[in-house]
C-alpha cells in the first residue's frame, strides 16, 4: 500500500482513531539516545564544576524569565 493511500485511509478514520494513530508513530520515532544524553550529562557536570570553581558566572533565574 502506498503512502498516499495510507493516509487517505487514516484520514476517512474517526478523530480518536486518527489521534491513536499519530501516538504510536510518534512513540515509535521518539527513542532516547544513550549517546547524546551521555555527552549532555558530561557537558551539565562541566558546567557545574566550573560554575563552582568560579570559572562561570551564574545569573539569578529572575533575571533570565522577566526580561
Amino acid at each position: 500500500m502506498e503512502s498516499q493511500e495510507i493516509l487517505k485511509e487514516v484520514l476517512s478514520l474517526k478523530p480518536q482513531e486518527r489521534f491513536l494513530i499519530v501516538e504510536g508513530i510518534l512513540s515509535s520515532l521518539d527513542h532516547p539516545d544513550k549517546d547524546i544524553d551521555e555527552i549532555w550529562g558530561n557537558e551539565a557536570i562541566a558546567r557545574l564544576q566550573a560554575y563552582r570553581a568560579g570559572k562561570l558566572k551564574g545569573f539569578p533565574i529572575s533575571e533570565i524569565f522577566n526580561d
